[in-house]
């Protein structure tokens, strides 16, 4: 049965993804802000260069899910000392740092048809960036640092995870970026707006979900591999 797993996710991913894309491109009207005179207004309205939202905050949400497994996966760890749920935390760490860098990219995108600037040094902006380096820095320890790399980058993991609620509510009143919670662009989304960006939301869920058990299942092959290969050696069949 876990055989189909996989392959299952991703099709699922696949077809929410086509889906997603007449929904957004076709279906969900563009984005345009009225005057107190029903007329558009042209410097505070994005038109079709908003569609981007529906990916770029998915993503994000995708990121905050990995960084949260990281870290809880770490904690467990550090904990147990069971390799299971350091295996676990490694997955999910290289695919928060691919996650997170869609984020940044599409984030800068949307920045430049917004405020006419790729990138400002706010609040958000800046631990957004700050969070996708400990990543960074999280996947390449466990590559590069040899032995008891599992334990210091089970450190980055648990730093990386705090940063996540201060990024999801840092932004000030006299910040480009828009404001999360109640205010927020998701929360006052209507109509297909909403149907198309929880759709979206959805579908890189199932995607996350087929990368991370995927990966999960290669980390453990390695790591047997890996044990395999140190009882050869010591039994000096190598």
């Amino acid at each position: 049965m876990k055989r189909y797993v996989i392959p299952a996710l991703t099709v699922i991913a696949a077809v929410g993804f086509v889906f997603t894309l007449w929904e957004v491109f076709v279906e969900t009207p563009v984005q345009v802000t009225l005057g107190d005179r029903g007329q558009i207004l042209v410097g505070q309205s994005l038109f079709f260069n908003q569609k981007i939202f529906y990916y770029h905050v998915a993503n994000a949400f995708m990121l905050f899910a990995a960084v949260g497994t990281t870290g809880f996966c770490s904690i467990a760890y550090l904990k147990t000392r069971n390799a299971k749920w350091d295996d676990v935390a490694l997955a999910a760490g290289e695919i928060a740092v691919m996650f997170g860098l869609v984020v940044l990219v599409t984030g800068s995108i949307w920045a430049k048809a917004a405020w006419d600037l790729w990138w400002v040094w706010e609040k958000r902006l800046t631990m957004s960036l700050l969070l996708w380096l400990t990543l960074v820095g999280y996947v390449l320890v466990r590559r590069f640092a040899g032995a008891g790399s599992e334990r210091l980058a089970a450190g980055l993991a648990v730093f990386g995870t705090v940063a996540v609620p201060f990024i999801y509510v840092m932004v000030s009143q006299g910040d480009h970026h828009p404001q999360a919670g109640a205010s927020g662009n998701v929360a006052t989304l209507s109509g297909q707006m909403k149907i198309s960006f929880w759709f979206s939301v959805l579908t890189f869920l199932f995607w996350f979900l087929a990368l991370i058990i995927s990966r999960v299942s290669s980390a453990r092959a390695e790591r047997r591999v890996r044990e395999l290969h140190e009882r050869a050696m010591d039994a000096g069949v190598l």
